[in-house]
């Protein structure tokens, strides 16, 4: 029984190139240079210049937890990836990989790649053990209190454990004033007597502040190393209470389906189109997923360079009242307006289509006659407007193109072609029919031995052409 829809209403990394060689690759200066601070754009977004962006990591199975940190990270230039795609999660975190990153995250990072700083003499008994290319950062660390007055070293090549890590990141806060009033907290950790008293009150801060809990065992293991997803995630969560992070990130209601490779929010009542990353890092219900799935209503908050979107958070999904999805197994000619899908269990379901239908494939709005035998579709009622939009394209490889001398057809019980058979070097192969198919050409001659074009998708024929 065929349904009227009017009426019945619906798997990461930013890679720059980089030229340092001695240095890594996640925090050597490349030739990219960030106008970060310097004026923003109607979509608060830094400006940036002859930046290459990679959103996909190709080594986070083994941390995937950390994808929605890193990728965030990676959409600011605080924390990112290395030349070969990859970004190493489990590897350990040294003392200037850190501090570098904590500068950028406060937003210093042209400052401190300033040839003012990187011209610093530095006044640590280890100056000349810190990279080139990273003395600005030290010098603008220093500059921020991110050192304590007793620090006479950088070390720069140490690993950062969890205690300095923590203590860098409140500093980053500008919290020392709040931690220093919680020194004499008691934390409840098993270990805490590891935790020298002195940095007792940046744990309780960043602990009330939420950068960082214990382990499932109750503690809180001071000297551990840090590894680089760790990192990520205490970065991410600084920055989220960062004073400025309202100027760097934008949010609103996602207002229409994705188009062109452009996202429509609404806000207080404006709308405001934000140009999308080809490889726009996109997270919804705590899985990456493509533009194509965010949904009118999604409430998200996004992050990029240029006016270009690379990295897109829902934070709150849509609500919605009606949506059915399947796999288009008979496509919309222009003699018809009906649309077959067969859903997950296999029910195959004719669809009248209203004339007021939106269709979006591949970005794009599209009449019904575009859309395709295989197509993955979600058909979306949001009051008397139908949305179709297209998740997933029919693949080019399921394509059906053949020329043959035709056998014989079988009817369905309606008496529409079901099957056809076709001869190609003396072998027969049978094809299933769509019930839509297009028959073009004399019909008279659609006899045996007669040369016949058969076309379609997914292994069913949606036209047949009389020769």
């Amino acid at each position: 029984m065929k349904k009227n829809l009017m009426k019945k209403f619906v798997t990461t990394g930013l890679v720059f190139t980089m030229v340092m060689g001695g240095a890594s690759a996640a925090f050597a200066k490349g030739n990219d240079h960030d106008d970060h601070g310097k004026g923003g754009n109607k979509n608060n977004f830094k400006m940036q210049s002859n930046i290459q962006i990679n959103l996909n990591f190709n080594d986070m199975k083994s941390a995937e937890w950390a994808l929605r940190y890193i990728a965030s990270l990676s959409s600011k230039r605080v924390f990112e990836g290395y030349e070969d795609g990859s970004f190493r999660p489990s590897n350990t975190v040294s003392r200037i990989e850190a501090i570098t990153a904590a500068v950028r995250l406060m937003g210093l990072r042209d400052k401190a790649e300033s040839a003012e700083e990187m011209q610093t003499k530095l006044n640590f008994k280890d100056a000349d053990k810190v990279p080139s290319w990273a003395v600005g950062y030290v010098a603008v660390a220093l500059e921020n209190d991110l050192f304590s007055e007793s620090d006479d070293s950088v070390q720069p090549n140490k690993p950062a454990d969890r205690l300095w890590a923590t203590t860098l990141l409140v500093k980053a806060l500008k919290l020392d004033t709040e931690a220093k009033t919680k020194m004499n907290s008691t934390l409840t950790f098993k270990d805490a007597s590891k935790i020298p008293a002195g940095s007792i009150g940046y744990i309780e801060e960043a602990i009330e502040k939420k950068l960082i809990d214990g382990f499932e065992d109750n503690t809180f293991r001071p000297n551990q190393p840090v590894t680089r997803a760790q990192l990520a995630a205490l970065l991410d969560r600084t920055s989220n209470q960062l004073p400025d992070e309202d100027q760097s990130v934008s949010t609103g209601t996602v207002n229409a389906v994705v188009a062109n490779n452009v996202l429509t929010l609404t806000k207080n009542g404006v709308s405001t189109p934000y140009t999308l990353h080809p490889n726009v890092f996109i997270l919804r219900n705590g899985v990456q997923v493509s533009a194509a799935q965010l949904q009118v209503g999604d409430e998200v908050k996004v992050d990029g360079f240029n006016n270009i979107v690379n990295y897109i958070e829902v934070t709150k999904m849509a609500q919605q009242n009606n949506v059915t999805s399947g796999t288009i197994t008979a496509a919309v000619y222009n003699n018809n307006n009906v649309l077959t899908l067969t859903n997950s269990a296999g029910t195959t379901t004719p669809y009248t289509l209203s004339s007021n239908v939106v269709i979006y494939r591949g970005g794009v709005q599209v009449p019904a006659v575009l859309l395709q035998v295989g197509d993955v579709v979600n058909i979306t009622t949001s009051g008397n407007q139908v949305t179709i939009q297209v998740t997933k394209l029919a693949q080019d490889n399921q394509g059906i193109d053949v020329i043959g001398l035709f056998n014989y057809s079988t009817p369905d019980a309606q008496g529409r072609i079901a099957t056809v058979s076709l001869s190609q070097n003396n072998a027969a192969t049978i094809y299933n029919v769509s019930p839509n198919v297009v028959i073009t050409g004399d019909r008279t001659q659609l006899v045996q031995n007669h040369l016949v074009q058969l076309k379609g998708y997914n292994q069913v024929i949606t036209s047949i052409e009389v020769k």
